[in-house]
């Protein structure tokens, strides 16, 4: 399989602009503090996995990996992958804040 055009990753190299790196129906990724941290949620449970150091490279290489394997995965796919067989449920926690755009009462 030939690639002809590579996209930037969505969850930025170092140095790029904090903000809302992916987003799916059941979990959502955020890029923070210039990306030298990354917040994994799992919506539907109220979880989140804060990453940094070793662990958000970590990630990013994951991600990497799993986006050249399966580039037509949407967000929801490619993340729960990552939560599930990549280990990063085990580093979440029980979220204690609303984020902005839940539509949670």
């Amino acid at each position: 399989m030939t690639h002809t055009s590579q996209q930037p990753s969505p969850i930025g190299d170092q140095g790029t602009t904090a903000g809302l790196s992916l987003e799916g129906e059941e979990y959502q990724l955020l890029a923070c503090e210039e990306a030298e941290s990354l917040l994994l949620r799992f919506k539907t449970e109220r979880r989140v996995a804060h990453l940094q150091g070793d662990d958000a490279a970590r990630f990013r290489a994951d991600y990497e990996a799993i986006q050249r394997q399966y580039p037509a995965w949407k967000p929801d796919q490619t993340l729960a992958q990552l939560w599930d067989q990549g280990g990063y449920s085990w580093l979440a926690v029980e979220e204690i804040a609303d984020f902005e755009g839940d539509d949670r009462s």
